[in-house]
């Protein structure tokens, strides 16, 4: 199965990832690293992107790390993620083309597996991200805390 695809089946219908730009490159084995050319209109003070926007990517990038798990495309039907805590570390401005990658740890992974194979209604976790810009600089690290469910 294209986990890829599935992940942006799923994210690119989310409007603060379209409005952001923010695309999937890659979602598979709990992995998943997206991008983003940064739009001027979503840029700060300073010309870097807001931190809205660094939210909003932070936030995607664990989403398709999720959902980059799944085994089936079915696996995500009636699931709902929701964060419910984040924080952001600003590095450096966050300037032209960005990349954020997020890995799942095996914590979050264990977490995760009986939501998505229908075993338990919730579990709890966290994903830790990065995003780096075009010439590989970390810009920011980020982490959400999530509640998962099964409805």
């Amino acid at each position: 199965m294209d986990v890829t695809a599935l992940a942006r089946s799923l994210l690119d219908p989310v409007l603060a990832h379209r409005t952001a730009g923010i695309e999937v490159v890659r979602a598979a084995d709990g992995e998943a690293e997206l991008t983003l050319e940064t739009p001027a209109s979503l840029t700060n003070v300073i010309g870097s992107l807001h931190s809205s926007g660094l939210i909003a990517l932070i936030d995607a990038a664990g989403l398709a790390a999720m959902i980059a798990t799944a085994e089936d495309a079915g696996a995500f039907q009636r699931v709902v993620p929701l964060g419910a805590v984040a924080s952001l570390e600003f590095l450096a401005p966050a300037r032209g083309r960005l990349v954020a990658t997020c890995r799942l740890d095996d914590q979050a992974r264990q977490a995760l597996r009986p939501v998505l194979s229908g075993d338990s209604a919730r579990a709890r976790l966290t994903t830790r991200a990065e995003v780096v810009d075009a010439v590989g600089e970390l810009v920011c690290r980020g982490r959400f805390d999530w509640s998962v469910r099964r409805t």
